[in-house]
């Protein structure tokens, strides 16, 4: 039962905002990871790495419903959605990057693949709370290539927020955008969670409307 509630507060809000070609179990079920033999390229590719002890790939809180908003903006099969395969255990916000190490070289991987694979497609990429922290990482690491196919970055309760200065390593502050809740005190560097760090679902429609804001038009 909370796991629906959880499904109904991420996609409502983002369903009301704006009209949609998908259904709820469009939006609801696993996206795409790397396919065993062959690219699956999109004019848009969506790269999320989920928070601690989110299920799935994209987690519930606002992977899926940023994926479900640029679905609903350019259409489902205009768009590919990515999400960072890693452990998202609680440990992995103690780590010096505050992220655990596969969660960083999945990122890196993900998004370096995508370009050697995907030469056309405009890449946005995103993170919610360790996911964050492991797209910092993983930024530090990418290389000039790599990094000027990025087109738009956001991050969610930020756990590397404060540390990096609000902005994501290497990448334009312009093309960025953090939400921090008022009272999210992982944002403040501080490793305690409160219900202001559960409530980003309600930053997708934003987070979408900045996304395509960088992504432009498709063709």
């Amino acid at each position: 039962m909370k796991l629906a509630l959880c499904f109904i507060a991420v996609y409502l809000p983002l369903i009301a905002a704006s009209p949609s070609d998908l259904t709820i179990g469009q939006c609801s079920k696993e996206d795409d990871v790397f396919p065993a033999a062959g690219p699956n390229c999109r004019p848009v590719t969506f790269i999320f790495a989920r928070g601690s002890t989110e299920p799935g790939t994209l987690g519930i809180v606002v992977g899926p419903g940023v994926s479900c908003g640029l679905k609903s903006h350019y259409g489902a099969r205009n768009v590919r959605s990515i999400g960072v395969r890693y452990p998202a255990k609680t440990s992995g916000n103690y780590e010096a990057e505050g992220c655990h190490a596969e969660g960083i070289t999945q990122f890196v991987s993900d998004l370096t693949t995508t370009v050697s694979q995907c030469p056309n497609t405009k890449i946005v990429a995103g993170g919610f709370s360790q996911g964050a922290a492991c797209l910092h990482a993983a930024f530090r690491r990418l290389d000039i290539t790599t990094l000027a196919r990025v087109v738009g970055v956001v991050t969610f309760g930020d756990t590397r927020n404060k540390q990096d200065g609000g902005k994501v390593p290497n990448f334009p502050p312009e093309r960025t955008k953090i939400y921090c809740n008022k009272g999210d005190e992982v944002c403040n560097g501080v490793l305690k969670t409160s219900n202001a760090h559960r409530t980003y679902f309600k930053d997708t429609p934003a987070a979408t409307r900045f996304l395509v804001k960088m992504i432009g038009p498709i063709q």
